[in-house]
């Protein structure tokens, strides 16, 4: 896969539905999702009145069985209204993550965010209940969610600024306000409150054809005003600036791996040190690895919805036969699901209502030490590709062994 990063500057505020309640209020997301941008995208290089034709660059990137992935763009600016560097990772924070209920957040604000998985997965194997609300400082602690990135060892907070515009109806035949029509679009910022720094938000393309992404980055950087993103756009709103640049990632799936089960051997003997162990869920002739969630992600089992990523799925989306691999074992999962649409402007109709299961879900497996080698490579291709259904659109993107789960309790960032 070629990696084009997306770096878009919002020019005016961006109405991002995220849905419509019964009130008179439109809620919007905290990101722009992948099927927003891979619209946008497609509405510019199918001009009106042009229709595509078959094996061209339009069907390659949109139509065919292995399409562009264009995943979802996330905020990129830190608190001090500095831009995250292009060379670090902006990733979801994982379900298994706490933080102080009372003051919640990372150490510069807050009290502190950790990671639970690890201590939880150690403590059922010991017969034990882990109980995050305990010393230093016996503070409540509750699930804290967003977007985080690494910066030298320091990690920042990322969010979206969002404010409310009214409107008001108007009559078409008199061409003035129409009584009893008022209504509100939440939007996200153009700028950075105080900072009058612009909104920058990050996110990728990944194009099987080393060719046709090359067509593709010199499209963008030539036309980079010339797309709108979300709704309202004909009343001046989704105007952006997007930079495109070939990137290639930093670090491998191997390595993660690698220091994750590190991590738990040493955590695991720690608790050991304490208890006895009762179920013997552990063992040093198993590697383990997660399976982050960075998006939203559509998943089916024997035709039905599910929120739960089970082994014959796992082995489905990576490629592995069970002929191939028996050993397979998921040990814990944690996710949740919301409900998600949206609007076809190709069709001019409302898509399906979709059971989704949120972004930050973190399901840990483990393979016997033998088929390590053999699921390495197989990993690799599954963080490009994803998991589950409409992975063009941004869906199903994961990440293996969040380095978050390394940070524990007693060293809170």
């Amino acid at each position: 896969m070629n990696l084009i990063q997306l770096e878009i500057e919002a020019l005016s505020p961006l109405a991002i539905g995220r849905h419509k309640p019964g009130g008179s209020i439109s809620e919007a997301q905290d990101y722009i999702p992948g099927s927003v941008i891979r619209g946008a995208f497609a509405s510019v290089l199918l001009q009106p009145n042009q229709q595509p034709e078959s094996n061209d660059d339009f069907h390659a990137l949109f139509l065919n069985e292995n399409s562009a992935i264009f995943q979802n763009a996330y905020p990129a600016i830190l608190k001090e209204g500095k831009k995250v560097p292009a060379d670090k990772e902006i990733a979801v924070l994982p379900a298994t993550v706490l933080s102080s209920k009372a003051k919640p957040g990372f150490k510069d604000k807050g009290n502190g965010v950790f990671d639970t998985l690890i201590d939880r997965f150690c403590a059922e194997d010991y017969g034990q209940l882990y109980d995050p609300n305990c010393p230093p400082n016996f503070d409540r602690v509750d699930n804290f969610s967003g977007f985080y990135c690494k910066i030298y060892d320091k990690y920042h907070p990322l969010s979206a600024n969002k404010r409310l515009l009214t409107r008001v109806g108007i009559n078409r035949k008199r061409a003035t306000a129409e009584e009893s029509i008022l209504y509100s679009i939440e939007v996200l910022n153009e700028s950075q409150p105080k900072k009058e720094k612009p909104s920058i938000y990050r996110g990728a393309i990944l194009v099987p054809d080393k060719e046709l992404a090359g067509k593709l980055l010199g499209f963008i950087n030539n036309h980079n005003e010339s797309f709108r993103l979300g709704g309202s756009t004909s009343r001046g709103l989704g105007k952006v600036k997007i930079k495109a640049e070939c990137r290639k990632k930093s670090d491998s799936v191997k390595d993660r791996i690698k220091q994750f089960n590190a991590k738990l051997k040493e955590r695991w003997q720690l608790w050991g040190s304490l208890f006895i162990p009762a179920s013997e869920k552990y063992s040093q002739e198993r590697t383990y690895f997660t399976l982050d969630l960075q998006s939203d992600a559509i998943l089916t089992e024997n035709w039905r919805r599910t929120t739960v990523i089970s082994e014959a799925m796992l082995k489905e989306f990576a490629g592995i036969k069970d002929s191939e691999d028996s050993s397979l074992k998921l040990e814990v999962a944690y996710s949740s699901y919301d409900y998600y649409s949206g609007w076809n402007a190709a069709w001019g109709l409302m898509k399906d209502v979709e059971l989704v299961t949120n972004k930050g879900g973190v399901y840990l497996f483990s393979i016997s030490k033998t088929q390590t080698q053999t699921w390495y490579s197989a990993l690799e291709i599954l963080e490009n590709k994803g998991v589950g259904e409409r992975t063009n659109e941004g869906f199903g993107q994961v990440q293996i062994c969040n380095e978050f789960h390394l940070v524990f309790r007693e060293k809170a960032v």
